[in-house]
C-alpha cells in the first residue's frame, strides 16, 4: 500500500505543478497627532499564503490572510482587527483563445497614482490602514476571450461582500463614539442579486503606445452609503451600510508619449431610484514625466493628478455625506526610482481640497534588503477642513509614521 501511494505521489509531480509562496509583515504606527480616546500607536503582525496549482490547462489559486493586533490581546481596549480570511479561492480553465474563472478572485482596474476610482469590484476591508487599501475577495464567474488587439470579458459577481467595522479606540474607526455599526450589509435588491460587467481592453502597437478599458456595469454599486436609525445623531445610534444598483459606465486609459505618461479614469453612475443616492459622475486625469538622466541610472517621475466628482440630484446625499474624500483635489507629486538591486525607491507629495481647504502630506520609502526582506516607511500628515464635516474632519488632524518589515518566501 505504501509503494501504491508514493507510486500515485510521484505520478502526480510528474503531471502537475504545485507553487507556494507568501509574505510575513510586522506593522508598526506611531500617531504624532491622533484624537485622546483613540491610541496612540499601532503593532499589527500579517501573514499572507499564495498557494497554486498547475495542470495542463488548468490551474487552481488560494491566498490565505490572518492578522493580529496587539491591542486585541493586552487591553480590554480592542481594536477589533485580529481575523483571517479567504481572499482568493478561484480554478482557471484555460483554451487557445478563452479562459475561464470561477470562484472568489481580487480584480483591479485603473491607471493612475494616488487613487484608482474605476476600482470598485472589489470592496475595502475598513478594518485595514486607510492609507493601505486592503481589497476582499468577491465570488464570480468570468469568461475572457482574447484577440490579436485585446481582450473581452463578461463577468457575473454572485455575492456582495459585507465590510465589518474595527473597534472604536483604534485610530481609523472613522464613526463617533456614541454610535454601533451594524455589520451586515442592507442591499436594494437582495444579497444575491447579481451584478454584471462588460469589459473590453486592448493597446495599440503604434508610435504613441495607448492602453485602454471600458466597463459596463449593471448592479450594486462599490458607492455605498451609510444610515441611521436616528436624526439627528444622539446616543443610542445604529449606522447601516447600503449598497444600491446601478447602471455604470467606466473606463481608464493609459498614452505614452516619449517620456510623458498621460492617464484617464472616468466613470458614470445612473443611480435606480433611491431614496438617498442620487446619478454621479467621477473623472480623474494625470500625468507623469520620466527624468532619467542622471549617472546612477536612477528615474525621476514628476506627477500631477486631478480628481472631480459631481452628483446631480441637490436634493439627496453629497459628497460628505457619502465619505468621498477625492471630489474637487489636485495631487502634486514625484517618485524616485533608484533602479538598483534592491528596488529602492522613495515617492510622496501633497493633496489640496480645493474646495473644503484641506491638505494631505506624505512621503514613503520602499527597499529589499538580502532579497527576502522588505522594508517600508511612510509618513502621513493630514490638516482637515475646519468650515466642513468631510471624511477628513472626522478623522482630526492627524500625523503619524509607520515602519513595515516583510519576509517574503
Amino acid at each position: 500500500m505504501r509503494v501504491f501511494f508514493a507510486l500515485v505521489l510521484s505520478a502526480l509531480s510528474l503531471m502537475a505543478e504545485f507553487e507556494v509562496s507568501g509574505h510575513l509583515d510586522l506593522d508598526s504606527q506611531l500617531y504624532l497627532s491622533a484624537p485622546d480616546s483613540k491610541h496612540k500607536n499601532n503593532f499589527t503582525a500579517k501573514q499572507t499564503l499564495d498557494l497554486k496549482y498547475f495542470h495542463d490547462d488548468l490551474s487552481i489559486y488560494a491566498k490565505l490572510y490572518a492578522q493580529e493586533d496587539y491591542y486585541d490581546f493586552t487591553t480590554n481596549d480592542d481594536n477589533k482587527r485580529t481575523f483571517a480570511r479567504v481572499d482568493e479561492l478561484f480554478l482557471k480553465y484555460e483554451f487557445t483563445n478563452d479562459a475561464l474563472y470561477v470562484g472568489k478572485s481580487i480584480k483591479f482596474w485603473g491607471a493612475l497614482e494616488l487613487r484608482n476610482i474605476v476600482d470598485g469590484f472589489n470592496p475595502d476591508d475598513f478594518r485595514s490602514d486607510m492609507f493601505d487599501a486592503d481589497k476582499l475577495g468577491v465570488w464570480n464567474l468570468t469568461y475572457s476571450h482574447y484577440t490579436d488587439a485585446g481582450e473581452f470579458s463578461l463577468i457575473l459577481k454572485v455575492h456582495e461582500q459585507e465590510q465589518k467595522m474595527p473597534g472604536f479606540p483604534y485610530v481609523y474607526y472613522f464613526l463617533p463614539e456614541n454610535v454601533s455599526y451594524r455589520d451586515t450589509l442592507n442591499t436594494s435588491d437582495g444579497e444575491y442579486r447579481p451584478s454584471v460587467y462588460l469589459m473590453y481592453s486592448g493597446s495599440t502597437d503604434t508610435e504613441y503606445a495607448l492602453d485602454y478599458a471600458f466597463i459596463y456595469e449593471n448592479g450594486y454599486d462599490s458607492q455605498r452609503y451609510f444610515t441611521t436609525n436616528a436624526t439627528p445623531i444622539t446616543a443610542p445610534t445604529k449606522f447601516e451600510l447600503n449598497a444600491v444598483v446601478v447602471n455604470k459606465f467606466m473606463t481608464y486609459n493609459t498614452l505614452v508619449i516619449d517620456s510623458t505618461l498621460i492617464k484617464l479614469e472616468a466613470l458614470y453612475a445612473k443611480v435606480d431610484e433611491n431614496k438617498y443616492v442620487g446619478d454621479y459622475s467621477h473623472l480623474a486625469f494625470g500625468v507623469e514625466h520620466s527624468l532619467d538622466d542622471f549617472e546612477n541610472g536612477a528615474t525621476l517621475g514628476l506627477i500631477a493628478e486631478y480628481y472631480s466628482y459631481q452628483t446631480y440630484d441637490s436634493k439627496k446625499y453629497s459628497d460628505l455625506e457619502l465619505f468621498e474624500t477625492m471630489q474637487n483635489d489636485i495631487f502634486l507629486g514625484a517618485r524616485y526610482t533608484f533602479n538598483n538591486d534592491s528596488d529602492t525607491a522613495i515617492v510622496g507629495g501633497v493633496v489640496a481640497d480645493l474646495e473644503y481647504n484641506e491638505e494631505t502630506y506624505y512621503a514613503q520609502f520602499e527597499s529589499r534588503v538580502f532579497d527576502e526582506y522588505k522594508i517600508a516607511f511612510d509618513y502621513y500628515y493630514i490638516n482637515p477642513s475646519t468650515t466642513d464635516k468631510t471624511a477628513y474632519a472626522l478623522l482630526g488632524k492627524h500625523q503619524r509614521v509607520a515602519l513595515n518589515v516583510a519576509w517574503h518566501f
